[in-house]
């Protein structure tokens, strides 16, 4: 075994163990006859490839091959909510603090934030007309952009957007770049018409209000983003539902992280209130709900396959042990 074939090997590990014990070998064999006699190392769509197909396998193992459908709602909910902050907060970008106030600024913005909010503004535009790799490639730069804001904050000097503002767009992105490359021209409009319209909420709350709601972390205007995006998640999953459609209870169990991270004050606030009667929370009971939100969240959905497949193994048992049919 030469050490190409040992890397797809490890890579194989994706799958199954009894599907890699059925098909492994011819698997492996197909990569290399392509791979030619003096690669090395598999290249990075290969790699994506035998992930996504590991994917596809367990899922079907689990009987939740309908998960990848619903993350892939969850991608455009995801970017939709994305798009319509990105679209609040550059304006808000835009609308310096009073100069007596003395807080520092990036240029003519209150921070480096607003090459984030441009890259999810971009994105939405790339989805509306260029669906496909063009659109998954910019979604990915939105991403790593709003990503490593408080990196170049602390390099450059510069004032960025407090984390609690930046954590939640970092957790939709995540979640957007599954958006399917299929949609319908309505729904790749979506994104650009939630952008228009955090544009046009940012300028009706009103110039003094711009600098306020950044100071405040988005106190006041991330929770009822966070809350409008679980009632539309859990009115689809009603009506998909009705439909016996699955796709909508998936996507739930998707966004929930994200809607959590938007809500992470009045989480904050029912933890300090429940603890100590505080009218309201603190800034480290705020960091401890974001990472407990963060760190539970992306288990969920394994753990809702993982439920799925035990509510399914009863059925797989009943059948006869000898002959594989049902009794």
């Amino acid at each position: 075994m030469n050490e190409l074939e040992r890397r797809y090997r490890r890579l194989l590990r994706a799958y199954p163990p009894d599907y890699r014990r059925e098909r492994g070998d011819e698997i492996i064999g197909t990569y290399l006859d392509v791979a030619g006699p003096d690669r090395r190392w598999p290249s990075l769509a290969e790699a994506a490839d035998l992930g996504r197909g590991g994917l596809r396998q367990r899922l079907r193992a689990a009987d939740a091959t309908d998960l990848i459908p619903g993350v892939r709602l969850a991608g455009l909910l995801a970017l939709t909510t994305a798009a319509f902050l990105a679209g609040f907060w550059v304006l808000a970008e835009q609308q310096l603090p009073p100069a007596e106030a003395g807080v520092p600024v990036f240029g003519p913005f209150v921070s480096v934030g607003i090459v984030a909010w441009c890259g999810w503004l971009i994105a939405a535009l790339v989805v509306a007309v260029a669906p496909g790799r063009p659109a998954r490639v910019a979604i990915g730069v939105a991403l790593l952009m709003t990503a490593a804001v408080p990196a170049v904050s602390v390099l450059a000097g510069v004032p960025r957007p407090p984390l609690l503002v930046l954590a939640p767009v970092v957790a939709l992105g995540v979640l957007a770049l599954a958006v399917d490359d299929g949609l319908p021209v309505p729904a790749r409009v979506l994104p650009v018409t939630a952008a228009v319209g955090g544009g046009l909420l940012s300028y009706a709350m009103g110039v003094g209000a711009y600098w306020s709601a950044y100071r405040g972390g988005g106190e006041e205007f991330q929770p009822p983003t966070g809350t409008v995006l679980l009632l539309v998640v859990l009115l689809l999953a009603i009506g998909l539902g009705m439909r016996r459609d699955t796709r909508g209870g998936w996507a739930v169990v998707a966004l929930l992280t994200p809607v959590g991270l938007l809500n992470v004050h009045l989480l904050a606030g029912a933890v300090d209130g429940l603890a100590s009667g505080a009218p309201r929370p603190t800034y480290p009971t705020m960091v401890g709900v974001a990472l407990a939100v963060a760190l539970l969240g992306p288990a969920l959905l394994p753990a809702a396959v993982a439920l799925r497949r035990r509510l399914r193994t009863p059925s797989a048992a009943a059948a006869c042990p000898t002959c594989g049919s049902p009794r």
